[in-house]
């Protein structure tokens, strides 16, 4: 190994793969050795039966879907809002200037404060808990979208002025191609923290989803169902992270290449 030596596509993925070996491999050891109860962490064949049972038997497919659906919806929400906004303040100081306080404030914010709050607002129904994710979502991609914006090189804005382009010239045929990679980038960095979010806002007042199932198990002292759960959220997770890295080497083959 040499430090920043890239490597095969095909020894990426042995390597990867490895990991997940070792990590079931001592998870196993663990377990099935006597070291840890099973009271407080499953084996993971008990694991794998557990989730064999809520697929089949007791309806998970369904919980499944319904945090998908509460985590695309919230994602696009706050991208419709936040990718505009932190555009406009990349490109514009003043926009900066009068923003960038409040969302400077606001990111740090956990957007689990907000639950007890998002609920007397909005009850316990799906729009509380996509206001949880869009909240937890929109204040950090405004602040990542600007700074992707303003750093755009000069030399590229300068030459657009010399060439006649106007202030919107500027913005739509200079800033917003030149930093589009770097915002698919941080869409893809953001949609992992969204589900972070969703099952926070599944652990209270919540009647389906992955979050509501944990909770659920976590009553019943189920770790192997707990456990399923949190891979399946892993799974999906590693699914859509590498679909969105797909999306964005074919929409910008020329610099994520």
């Amino acid at each position: 190994m040499h430090p920043l030596q890239p490597i095969g596509a095909r020894s990426r993925l042995l390597y990867g793969l490895l990991f997940f070996v070792i990590f079931f491999a001592g998870w196993g050891y663990a377990t099935l050795g006597g070291f840890v109860s099973k009271t407080f962490l499953a084996d993971p064949i008990t694991m794998v039966q557990d989730g064999y049972d809520l697929l089949v038997n007791q309806g998970f497919l369904f919980d499944i879907g319904m945090t998908i659906w509460r985590v695309v919806g919230g994602f696009i929400l706050s991208a419709l809002v936040a990718v505009p906004l932190g555009i406009l303040m990349g490109a514009y100081k003043p926009v900066e200037a009068l923003l960038e306080p409040f969302v400077s404030f606001a990111r740090y914010l956990p957007a689990s404060a907000f639950v007890p709050l998002l609920i007397l607002w909005a009850g316990i129904g799906e729009t509380q808990k996509l206001l949880v994710i869009f909240i937890g979502a929109v204040f950090q991609i405004v602040l990542m979208v600007a700074v992707s914006v303003s750093n755009t090189r000069r030399d590229l804005v300068e030459a657009a002025y010399t060439l006649g382009a106007g202030d919107s010239g500027v913005v739509r045929r200079v800033l917003i191609p030149a930093s589009a990679p770097d915002i698919a980038e941080t869409l893809r960095l953001v949609l992992g923290w969204a589900w972070t979010y969703v099952i926070v806002a599944e652990l209270i007042g919540a009647s389906s989803g992955i979050g509501y199932m944990i909770i659920n198990s976590q009553a019943l002292l189920a770790t192997g169902q707990i456990i399923f759960g949190i891979i399946v959220i892993g799974l999906i997770g590693l699914i859509s992270d590498f679909a969105f890295k797909w999306l964005n080497r074919r929409l910008f083959a020329w610099r994520l290449a």
